[in-house]
């Protein structure tokens, strides 16, 4: 049962960002078994928004939960994504247009989404918390929220400043606890310090958690117990200021993995503690790049090439395993030219402050990822 939420049946909610595909369209047939599954197996917490699938995420809740079950037998997310629209005037028909698209009179969770400083400063101007607030009143929002990515020095800001905010949705995985861009063991301090749960977003890192490396998942199948994912999961759900965790489950199989677990959830044990430990030990001491992503080196390429972007996807491949670097260079590629294309000119080096032997680096990449 739900510490905050007791509506919330168990701690896992179905995240709408990753469905299943046949080609570029969604497979309702496969999705709809995965609901099913889902349902039947006591879960009911859907989260979904605009800007998910090309705006064809809310379509598929629709068609596939709402048209198909009784509202009291599912929970839903929906989020204010301030990239979405322009004008203040743009927060209220945005917001009916989104029931509308979803086949509900209500969301039981709605999220201000992606806060970080700079949106944060955009919706306090246009007015949004209030909008949504008086929304709240009128019982077309039961529970007002936030997701978050930034320093927690402004999540605590926004909290201070905001207290009538009921919960805030994170980025936390035990790899990035003590990232100093995710920043997740602080972020996750300071909901602590306001007492506002945690919806956890990222468990698995989008998937680079499932994988890992030969020597990594050793560490981790050693244990008998499950598969690498479950125990990304359930790192998360086992921390005591955490609602609930979302997965983005693309398939039946990864369904079905995830509620074997979650079904009736057991916290984390001290020896399943120490090798995920293990394997964050294993993570860190990966020989990687090292960018701190200034971006000095964009600024100055003739060939408008992705260089700190292609680093990260290398260094994911290398501490991670699996194919989501792969996944992230070709979806670079389309924004910034391939590091093929780099003609050794090293102006990037010149101001590089870390004096990374960027030429050859790229040589690497390509080689790698082309």
């Amino acid at each position: 049962m739900s510490r905050y939420f007791p509506e919330i049946n168990k701690k896992l909610a179905f995240g709408l960002m990753r469905l299943p595909t046949v080609g570029d369209q969604i497979d309702y047939d496969q999705l709809n078994s995965m609901v099913d599954a889902f349902i039947q197996n006591g879960f009911n917490y859907f989260d979904t928004a605009l800007p998910y699938h090309n705006g064809m995420s809310e379509v598929a809740f629709a068609k596939c939960v709402a048209d198909r079950y009784p509202r009291d037998q599912y929970l839903l997310a929906n989020k204010l994504s301030q990239f979405c629209f322009k004008t203040e005037a743009d927060i209220l028909p945005v917001f009916h247009k989104q029931l509308e698209t979803c086949h509900v009179d209500y969301f039981d969770f709605y999220l201000l989404h992606a806060l970080n400083n700079k949106r944060y400063q955009i919706l306090e101007e246009m007015q949004a918390i209030q909008k949504c607030l008086k929304l709240k009143e009128e019982g077309k929002i039961r529970h007002l929220g936030f997701s978050f990515h930034d320093t927690a020095d402004v999540l605590d800001r926004i909290l201070t400043e905001h207290p009538e905010l009921e919960f805030v949705q994170l980025q936390i995985n035990y790899a990035d606890l003590d990232d100093n861009m995710v920043q997740a063991q602080k972020c996750y301090d300071v909901a602590v310090k306001h007492n506002k749960p945690v919806m956890v977003m990222e468990p698995v890192k989008g998937g680079s958690l499932a994988t890992l490396t030969p020597t990594a998942r050793k560490v981790l199948d050693d244990l008998h117990g499950g598969s690498p994912a479950s125990y990304a999961i359930r790192f998360c759900a086992s921390l005591e200021q955490v609602e609930i965790v979302l997965s983005g489950m693309s398939n039946i199989a990864q369904l079905q993995d995830n509620i074997g677990y979650m079904k009736d959830f057991k916290p984390l044990t001290c020896t399943e503690y120490h090798a995920i430990n293990q394997v964050r030990k294993i993570m860190k001491e990966t020989p990687t790049i090292g960018c701190t992503t200034c971006k000095y080196c964009l600024e100055g390429c003739p060939k408008g090439i992705g260089i700190p972007h292609f680093f990260n996807c290398l260094n994911q491949l290398n501490v991670y395993g699996g194919d989501g670097a792969f996944r992230q260079y070709k979806h670079h590629v389309i924004k910034f030219n391939p590091a093929s294309h780099c003609i050794g000119c090293r102006k990037c080096e010149s101001v590089c402050p870390q004096k990374l032997p960027i030429v050859e680096l790229l040589k690497t990449v390509a080689k790698t990822f082309e």
